[in-house]
């Protein structure tokens, strides 16, 4: 019985919640008062209900707030102390825009832990691993395996992805293969934040021609800020194709991180449905 209830979980996760998905975000545009706030809820409809004044209301009733009253705050702010707000506060530009991003312009670098670790759990203190489940990495390309959550639908929307990736020509392979790392249950390098990665919904694509404001040093006689000059080489077809299917791209990040895509449907949603 076990079984066959996890199954048909991973069924409503999956090709089923694509379909739900598409209705709630054209209910989003339809109301515009909605803003990001409804579309996270339109994202995320095994696990949420419904904005109720200012709580975020789930399915099995716990309640979370969506601002702190903690004032306005810095990115920095922002990153290490957020509330569900802050998560949404910057749009992500949608398609062939956005780039070079404004300063301190991170769309979906702030990250509610609390949210995120009840949908997928937190592997700092739970295995999460075991729910884990393989998607094949470009089929006839490479045929690897990738680990990721099948939690709404996260997996599934990989497994597309993967599959169109596989459909470019040749000349996109050098940015595919090979992919350098998905599930890895570690804390984002100099923070205590859990990365994305912890989660298992984000990969990171080849790096042979990625680039990270990290690994960037200022050049003679340049300030810090010289270090975070915007650099990308991954083509637009493969971030339009990872788009398409609920993730980011850390190109679009101030501090960007160009090989870095996220399973984020809330902020596509929030995108499509016009922002906030």
């Amino acid at each position: 019985m076990r079984e066959r209830g996890e199954r048909a979980l991973m069924l409503q996760t999956g090709a089923g919640l694509a379909v739900i998905v598409l209705v709630l975000m054209l209910q989003a545009v339809a109301e515009p008062g909605r803003g990001a706030s409804a579309a996270l809820v339109a994202a995320y409809p095994v696990f949420l209900e419904r904005i109720e004044g200012n709580s975020l209301v789930w399915k099995d009733g716990t309640r979370m707030p969506l601002d702190d009253g903690k004032g306005a705050k810095s990115l920095d702010q922002k990153l290490e102390d957020p509330d569900i707000e802050d998560m949404l506060s910057m749009p992500y530009p949608l398609g062939r825009t956005g780039v070079p991003p404004a300063q301190d312009f991170d769309p979906g670098r702030v990250r509610f832990g609390p949210m995120l670790d009840k949908m997928y759990g937190n592997c700092l203190s739970a295995d999460i691993a075991r729910k884990l489940v393989p998607v094949v990495w470009l089929p006839t390309k490479a045929g690897t395996r990738i680990m990721f959550h099948p939690a709404n639908g996260a997996a599934e929307q990989l497994r597309k992805v993967s599959e169109e990736l596989d459909r470019l020509p040749p000349r996109f392979l050098e940015f595919l293969h090979p992919a350098a790392g998905s599930y890895n249950c570690r804390p984002i390098a100099g923070t205590r934040r859990l990365s994305a990665h912890g989660y298992g919904i984000a990969i990171d694509i080849a790096t042979r021609r990625a680039h990270y404001w990290q690994w960037t040093k200022p050049a003679a006689g340049k300030g810090p800020d010289d270090a975070r000059r915007w650099r990308n080489d991954i083509p637009w077809e493969i971030v339009e194709v990872f788009e398409r299917h609920g993730f980011i791209w850390g190109g679009k990040w101030y501090h960007y991180d160009t090989m870095h895509f996220e399973y984020r449907p809330e902020l596509i949603a929030a995108a499509k449905a016009g922002g906030r």
